[in-house]
């Protein structure tokens, strides 16, 4: 169950790790990290911090290793910014999500045909305007001269 008060909280993790990454730790095992997402337990006494790394994997379990050393000074850094009875503990998770999605991409690039980029485009263009007819509402008064003897006609 997502209360309103975990996801604030969860939110509130966040930001502050994620700051705390990028401008408070000096550990030469951890860069190129990005904080993705964040889990609260219920009882808030632990959170999941989603991290993403750029690298191989004996990078990324590098950096996860130096997360975790930092854990502690994280821990106080959050302890201070949200008030709650319990600080929680920090738990650092891989997010494979972007290596899903990259290699879903690969996938559909070799299942989907191949269309060069000027068929798509026309193709595109065709399906929203069919017959080269645009979507501009005629002008009525273009071709009526009677609206201007009128106006003329009155003065």
């Amino acid at each position: 169950m997502n209360s309103r008060r975990l996801l604030k909280a969860a939110e509130a993790i966040r930001e502050v790790v994620s700051m705390a990454i990028l401008v408070d730790l000096t550990d030469p095992r951890i860069s190129d990290v990005t904080v993705t997402y964040v889990e609260v337990a219920g009882d808030m006494r632990l959170a999941r911090v989603h991290v993403s790394i750029m690298g191989d994997e004996t990078k990324q379990n590098l950096c996860l290793r130096g997360l975790e050393s930092a854990s502690g000074f994280l821990q106080n850094k959050v302890g201070d910014r949200i008030d709650t009875r319990y600080t929680p503990k920090l738990k650092f998770v891989l997010d494979q999500g972007v290596k899903h999605s990259l290699a879903v991409a690969r996938i559909l690039n070799d299942v989907l045909p191949d269309r060069d980029d000027s068929n798509a485009a026309k193709s595109n263009t065709d399906t929203i305007f069919p017959d080269n007819q645009t979507n501009e509402p005629e002008n009525a008064f273009d071709d009526d001269d009677s609206t201007e003897s009128s106006t003329n006609s009155v003065t």
